[in-house]
């Protein structure tokens, strides 16, 4: 799909902003560049579309050296998403999304069509449509400039940290929501990102890049279990605790099977009497055929008795669940960096199955970096 061949960049005064760059991408495959500031990966990632010409070297889509195409039509073949996101005020939603095939001079219904078609692939309604962007949330113009990169079914798209503006809670499900279309849709993504979490869930392989050269190419699991050198192993930092423990690798090996959780039909003294007897201050809550519904605790407990009688009047529904084989990797990540005390496992029609805790994840961390030191009495 993409093959990089002996690049280099090379600014005045010889300083060398990408030296002597060898990188294939296959057909399909989500390649997350990164390193420190400066390193030379939003540098790599303009010369593909030629924002930026490289010095030497020469660069191929599908075959066709980047040098031969018209630089116009190059750009408009390839998507183009970036952290800025780079909507226009005065545009709808509609001509935000329907630029590039606009530009493309397809007829204005078909342009329509494929922006209605794309809002429902990440769940917005068609009515978002006739907005304008200031009218969206943060979460949500970042969604519309993803869609305007894919509007015109480009084989190739490039992101530039697409993400990094946003708060953490929106930031995480935006990725989830990325994966699960660029997985479906079969695109070919080279995303630049300076966070090591989001390289590691995103990414099916990571090129770690300092001073303007890779130092090392490889899948998440291949990296974190055989770092290159003393820098890509600093430069991962807390994902070494995994190192250790090779053998896990999805929430099902380690996920408790019987977690606890009252029907949604319950009274919340009920509720209040499995607390106690299960010694435990929250509950999941199901409906007749477990299906995961929501949650309750204490403190929702006490704020609404006095109003409320039912586990289903005061339960809250905004509950983030992964499925057994999830990586488990991606569950500690999400529980340690958002301060979640567990998460729910569901199957694929919602059922729950079982409950990761932060207490379960306490003998990971623990042999990660004591297995194998003797106690000391």
């Amino acid at each position: 799909m993409l093959k990089i061949k002996n690049v280099s960049k090379v600014y005045e005064g010889g300083k060398k902003a990408v030296n002597n760059i060898n990188l294939h991408i296959k057909k399909g495959e989500f390649i997350a560049f990164i390193g420190p500031s400066g390193c030379g990966k939003t540098t790599t990632m303009k010369l593909i579309n030629r924002l930026i010409e490289t010095t030497e070297g020469d660069i191929y889509i599908e075959g066709e050296n980047i040098r031969d195409k018209n630089v116009v039509e190059l750009r408009r073949s390839i998507g183009y998403v970036i952290q800025q996101i780079g909507l226009f005020p005065h545009m709808t939603i509609a001509e935000n999304i329907a630029l590039v095939p606009k530009l493309l001079n397809w007829p204005l219904e078909k342009r329509r069509k494929r922006a209605e078609e794309l809002l429902k692939l990440v769940n917005m309604d068609p009515s978002y449509l006739e907005r304008y962007p200031d009218e969206l949330s943060g979460g949500q113009q970042q969604r519309i400039g993803v869609l305007r990169a894919l509007a015109a079914d480009p084989p190739l798209i490039l992101m530039d940290e697409p993400f990094g503006a946003l708060d953490p809670i929106t930031r995480d499900g935006l990725q989830d929501e990325f994966k699960n279309l660029q997985q479906s849709l079969g695109k070919t993504i080279v995303f630049v990102t300076h966070d090591m979490d989001e390289a590691i869930k995103l990414a099916d392989r990571i090129v770690i890049m300092r001073a303007g050269e890779i130092v090392q190419v490889g899948s998440p699991d291949d990296i974190l279990r055989e770092p290159a050198n003393d820098f890509v192993e600093e430069f991962l930092g807390k994902h070494r605790i995994m190192e250790s423990r090779p053998n896990l690798q999805t929430v099902k090996q380690i996920m408790n099977k019987n977690p606890v959780s009252i029907t949604e039909d319950e009274s919340l003294s009920q509720a209040i009497k499995m607390m106690r007897d299960k010694k435990v201050d929250s509950l999941l809550v199901v409906d007749n055929d477990n299906i995961l519904k929501g949650f309750i605790d204490i403190e929702m407990i006490e704020e609404n008795r006095k109003k409320q009688s039912s586990v289903y009047q005061i339960m809250e529904t905004n509950l983030y669940t992964v499925e057994q084989n999830t990586l488990l990797r991606d569950t500690v990540r999400k529980i340690l960096r958002n301060g979640m005390r567990y998460v729910p496992i569901v199957d694929e029609e919602k059922h729950l199955t079982g409950i990761v805790t932060r207490a379960s994840l306490a003998n990971i961390v623990y042999d990660s970096i004591w297995g194998d030191q003797e106690l000391i009495p």
